[in-house]
């Protein structure tokens, strides 16, 4: 087993998670090579390519002709993003309201205040329709 002990790579999730960044603070689409540069890493374009087609492919970005080639948009911002992958998870579990309570259970106090005010502007708003 070799060392590599000057591999200073960043993990893939982090590039993928800067690219959306880059991607939600331009408030408009990007194509690849825009992306790239505005990461400022002299990475390959068709690293960022792959991971923006990846994206598009699981529906976290929309994908737009321009050019040649494409531009792309995110479809969520990052509390919508982070909201979505929370109800998959949640949606995979058959003891829903056990990973509810324990969910609830961690939580701070200022988080679980957060969670009650939600939840009664939400019942509010449904009672007004």
């Amino acid at each position: 087993m070799s060392d590599k002990g000057g591999d200073d790579r960043r993990p893939h999730g982090e590039l993928v998670a800067d690219a959306l960044a880059v991607l939600w603070a331009a408030g408009k689409p990007m194509t690849a090579q825009q992306v790239n540069a505005a990461l400022g890493r002299g990475l390959a374009r068709t690293t960022i390519a792959t991971i923006l087609s990846r994206l598009h492919e699981k529906g976290t970005l929309r994908r737009i002709p321009s050019g040649r080639g494409f531009s792309y948009e995110p479809v969520e911002d990052a509390a919508g993003l982070v909201a979505g992958r929370m109800r998959r998870e949640l949606e995979k579990e058959p003891r829903r309201d056990l990973v509810l309570k324990r969910f609830v259970s961690s939580l701070s106090e200022d988080d679980e205040e957060t969670l009650r005010r939600l939840l009664l502007e939400a019942e509010a708003e449904g009672e007004a329709t």
